[in-house]
Order: structure tokens, then sequence, then C-alpha cells
């Protein structure tokens, strides 16, 4: 009997990277998943390898720009399993670094629309169907640059810092009702993707820049995430939370 035992998860953008490793948690805790990604066969390589291990999962296709896939995401979640009590709306993306003069609308948009937008339509279904199963806690991905500027992302840095307002405001309105709301704000975390893109030099210079000397990993991001939706933080919410091993404390 793990934690979760008997709960349902939402995780958005789980077929990679920090959302598999909280699918994967989750699932290990005993909570029955739905892993979500634009990719179907992307979450359903993270369902295979939770199901594998004895773990309880399901994938399902999700375009979190539009609002009818996470109306769509929640009744699945609640025809599969019952009902809903966590979320980790976990899907985001960015854009190729541009001055602000120079931004392609086009660019600004879609960011907005997946790291903004697709998190209002996650709790917009979320939290009613939560108030209805009897309360449950929501995670929402941030990021460290939901605190602090980076130049050349408007479009990523506005939207994560617009997100921590609408946690905020999530938590006043559905805290008395048993649903908990908070931010997650990673660092930057070693990926595959973060060591294609730059140099030796660069990847040195980017951790110098964190106190701890190092980037972080995914299985750090998901162990604060499943404390937030856990019992043990029954008094946390509306807050932001960083996991950027001091980046942010320059």
């Amino acid at each position: 009997m793990g934690k979760f035992s008997g709960k349902t998860a939402i995780v958005t953008g789980g077929g990679s990277g920090i959302g598999a490793e909280v699918s994967r948690q989750l699932a290990a805790e005993g909570a029955s998943v739905v892993v979500t990604d634009i990719k179907l066969d992307s979450a359903q390589r993270i369902v295979d390898e939770i199901t594998s291990t004895g773990g309880t999962a399901v994938a399902f296709e999700q375009n979190t720009a539009k609002w009818e896939h996470s109306e769509a995401a929640v009744a699945f979640a609640k025809e599969t399993y019952g009902a809903l009590h966590l979320a980790v709306n976990n899907a985001g993306i960015g854009a190729a670094p541009q001055t602000i003069g120079d931004y392609d609308i086009a660019a600004w948009d879609r960011v907005r629309s997946v790291d903004l937008d697709g998190v209002f339509y996650g709790l917009k279904f979320q939290l009613p169907a939560m108030v209805e199963a009897g309360g449950g806690a929501v995670v929402n991905m941030a990021s460290v640059l939901g605190s602090v500027g980076i130049a050349k992302n408007a479009a990523y840095v506005t939207s994560k810092h617009a997100l921590i307002g609408l946690t905020k405001v999530a938590a006043l309105e559905y805290t008395a009702q048993g649903v908990r709301t908070n931010a997650v704000g990673p660092g930057f975390i070693d990926t595959p993707l973060v060591r294609s893109s730059m140099s030796t030099d660069e990847l040195h210079a980017l951790e110098g820049q964190h106190a701890s000397g190092r980037l972080g990993t995914d299985s750090e991001v998901a162990a604060l995430v499943l404390f937030l939706l856990s019992p043990e933080a029954s008094f946390i919410s509306g807050s932001y939370h960083l996991v950027d091993g001091g980046y942010s404390a320059h």
C-alpha cells in the first residue's frame, strides 16, 4: 500500500522528462495514473514501463493547448478509474531565443497557449472533479524562470510568471473545498536535450551558475511534486516551491 493507493492522477506531458518520472513515482506509490501527452506513443511507452513493474496506468493523447482535450482527459480519468484526485500540469514548451523587438508573434502565441492557457484549461476541469471526489491536490509545473528573468525568452518567462498567479487564485478559490494547488519551479535539469544543445564549455558555465555546481535531475523534481500532492503537505496551498540548486540565490 503506497501513500497514493486508491487515488487517480493525471500527469500532462507525461511521455518524457519530469512528467514521465512523476508518473513513475506516483504509480510506485499506488496511484492509478493517466499519462497524457501530445505524442500518444510516448505516453504509451511510459505506461508500458509502469504496468510491467506492477503499477496501474493508462495513456491518453492530449494537446493541452485545446480546452476540449483537457475536458476529455478529466472525463477519461473518471470513466476509467471512477474519480480524479490528483493532477500535475506539467506539459510545456519553449521557443527559439529572440529579443522582444524581433519576437515572432506566432511563437509567442504558441508558447502561451501551452504554458499558461493549457494549465488554465486543465484546472478548469480538474478542480471541480476533485471537489466532486471529496478533495485532492494539484501541482502546476512552473520554472525557476517564474521568479527570475532570462534574456530572449519573453514568452516562456512571462507565461511561467503568470502561472504563479494562476496557482494562487486556484488555491484561494478551492482550498476550502478540499483541493490544494501549488507550483513547482525546476531549475535547469540534466537532460539529453540540454546536453546536446550545448558545448562542453557552455554546459560547465551553466552548471557554475548553480550553487550546487551541477544541474538537477528529473527524480529530484518529482520527489518535491509527490510531497506537495501528499497528505504530508496538507497545510501547503497557493505557494511556489523552487528546486533549482541555488540558481536563483544569486
